[in-house]
């Protein structure tokens, strides 16, 4: 198979990592006989420096023409004035939204798993752990308050801010589907995420998920108030099968659920559209304080990688071969400095992606 992928390699850390992806596909590429040919575009502050914004109408072309989206991490520290210090839309995070609105990358996924060999690295006792966890958080990525109309006034001789949280039924009903759907091939349960009790949104948001379950017989939904989320994602992870949420909330319930894998640098993302196209990119940042020190952990993107083969391309063979190889890699004893432990090996961000493209 010939594959058109678009890179995003992007700020901080994000060129290393996007590096060790291509090396891990280059191997999949070889030993199963497909091609992977990379168009690599600017976006975040390398594409404010090169372009004075964060994305260019021609990058976001490029993007459209290519059969996937493989991205690194955009922005730095807010403290840098040369990104930061300017009107919102041309913040380098800006790109990321400009991107998954001109793609029409409506349904984020991401998984999170316990790996056995990290138990240690999880933060959680032993006795919430159990026998590990393994969920999907299914985000709406579209709509809601980041996408919402936004503006700052001076009222009555004070500034007051105001930001828009906005969701339509067919922008409910089209991320719940997709969320259904992963549940059919899971454990088959989902535990939809609201602010019900306060926010018509929320109300509106239960009202739609329980019209769409009624098509899924098989599927046990169930309905969980943001912050009890926030509170049962660390007191009893296991319970979780596919969690679904409107935007904000699946940010910031993502991250967490990041964390408790033992670190963010395990955990991959899908971003989809209506077809088969997505982008795939690692849930943690740019970290630009480790920038260049070959110290990132490449997992997460690589990870990405294996998404991106399993939902745009089809290649279940070859995603299962880079899991595989990921974990084989854990169980041996490798780790990078985020998820190091005692009587483990520590490795750079370039070794850890030697060692997995080598047990492909």
């Amino acid at each position: 198979m010939d594959c058109k992928v678009v890179t995003i390699p992007g700020d901080g850390i994000g060129p290393e990592i996007v590096r060790e992806a291509c090396k891990v596909l280059d191997k999949v590429a070889q030993v199963y006989g497909h091609s992977f040919h990379y168009n690599e575009i600017l976006m975040g502050g390398c594409s404010i420096d090169a372009y004075g914004v964060p994305l260019t109408e021609e990058a976001l072309e490029t993007a459209r023409q290519s059969d996937a989206v493989l991205l690194g991490a955009v922005g730095g520290n807010v403290g840098n004035s040369r990104w930061y210090d300017v009107a919102p839309n041309l913040r380098p995070e800006a790109g990321l939204l400009a991107i998954r609105k001109g793609l029409n990358l409506f349904a984020n996924i991401r998984p999170a798993y316990l790996y056995k060999e990290l138990a240690e690295a999880c933060p959680l006792k032993k006795e919430i752990i159990g026998d590990g966890f393994d969920m999907v958080i299914m985000r709406e990525l579209t709509g809601g308050l980041y996408f919402g109309e936004r503006h700052t006034e001076e009222v009555d001789g004070l500034l007051q801010a105001t930001d828009t949280l906005t969701y339509n039924e067919n922008e409910i009903r089209r991320i719940a589907i997709k969320a259904f759907d992963i549940a059919m091939k899971r454990r088959k349960s989902v535990i939809s995420v609201d602010k019900a009790n306060v926010l018509d949104s929320s109300r509106l948001w239960r009202k739609v998920v329980e019209e769409v379950a009624r098509e899924y017989p098989e599927v046990k939904l169930e309905h969980m108030l943001v912050d009890n989320c926030a509170m049962q994602l660390v007191m009893n992870p296991g319970q979780f099968d596919v969690v679904l949420t409107e935007n904000m909330f699946g940010d910031i319930l993502s991250d967490e659920a990041s964390m408790i894998t033992g670190s963010i640098g395990m955990l991959s993302s899908a971003s989809l559209n209506e077809s088969k196209f997505g982008m795939y990119e690692p849930s943690h940042g740019s970290a630009p304080d480790i920038a260049g020190k070959d110290l990132a952990n490449p997992i997460a993107t690589i990870l990405s990688a294996a998404m991106m083969l399993r939902y745009s391309f089809d290649l279940d063979k070859e995603a299962d071969a880079i899991e595989a190889a990921v974990q084989k890699v854990l169980t041996e004893g490798y780790r990078t400095a985020d998820i190091m432990s005692e009587g483990c090996t520590e490795v750079g961000t370039a070794r850890m992606g030697d060692l997995i493209a080598e047990r492909i």
